[in-house]
């Protein structure tokens, strides 16, 4: 666990991949106790300390997790998630370029408990949700291509699934169609950003996060033309 950004109300962690964000059936222990036991030791705190999740990126993604302080940060930070004020940006490691450098992608997808995994449909079907997202290729190399991605709507394994069924699967994520898995369990995607106006100190939050260690992050990461790092308002239209 990393702290990239602290106050009295929030922090901002730098997730790895394995790190699971709120308990499940596993009863593995979790990033919040992490934090929890970080808080107590940083601070002295006796007894229990409050840690409130916002959000929740999948086990084996990399990246950016917003954690609230107190219950003031806590319910403030879920407003904005609700109302769609939190910017987040991924950066995934796909086996292959999808057609269209850049482009939008939308379809119906539909959680499933068995298998723990998420099924995309180009027209809706019973019980499906719609998945929206913006992509743009930053960089390819001999095997694997850096993508950036723009999530528009919050839905489970969205990235994953969508990415997938345009032949593009995440490198490593094999419940996906990737063609071996990674010796450590990640996957090839990162919270990369993420940006908002703080609910209590009105301050503007802009964090981005350290590529993960496997060296491949970097050696795409290389590959980005200077005039393809910074998007700008306008590139919005080149979706």
């Amino acid at each position: 666990m990393e702290v990239l950004y602290e106050d009295n109300h929030i922090l901002i962690i730098n997730k790895a991949a394995g790190e699971i964000v709120q308990g499940d059936q596993t009863h593995d222990p979790t990033l919040a106790d992490t934090v929890k036991q970080w808080l107590k030791e940083k601070y002295n705190k006796p007894g229990n300390v409050f840690c409130g999740v916002t959000h929740r990126i999948d086990r084996p993604t990399w990246g950016l997790v917003v954690m609230a302080k107190t219950s003031k940060g806590l319910s403030r930070m879920n407003e904005l998630f609700r109302k769609g004020q939190v910017h987040k940006t991924y950066w995934a490691i796909t086996e292959r370029c999808p057609d269209h450098r850049c482009g939008t992608l939308t379809h119906w997808v539909t959680p499933v408990k068995q298998g723990n995994k998420t099924y995309a449909c180009n027209y809706q079907v019973p019980g499906s949700v719609k998945a929206v997202l913006n992509y743009r290729v930053l960089a390819s190399g001999d095997r694997y291509h850096l993508l950036e991605v723009t999530l528009l709507t919050g839905r489970k394994h969205q990235i994953r699934c969508q990415l997938s069924s345009i032949g593009c699967p995440i490198k490593g994520d094999v419940k996906y169609g990737a063609r071996r898995g990674n010796a450590d369990m990640s996957i090839g995607l990162q919270s990369h950003n993420i940006h908002f106006t703080h609910p209590v100190s009105g301050k503007e939050i802009d964090v981005t996060a350290p590529l993960p260690p496997d060296p491949l992050w970097a050696k795409l990461a290389a590959l980005i033309p200077d005039n393809n790092t910074n998007k700008t308002d306008n590139d919005e239209n080149n979706y």
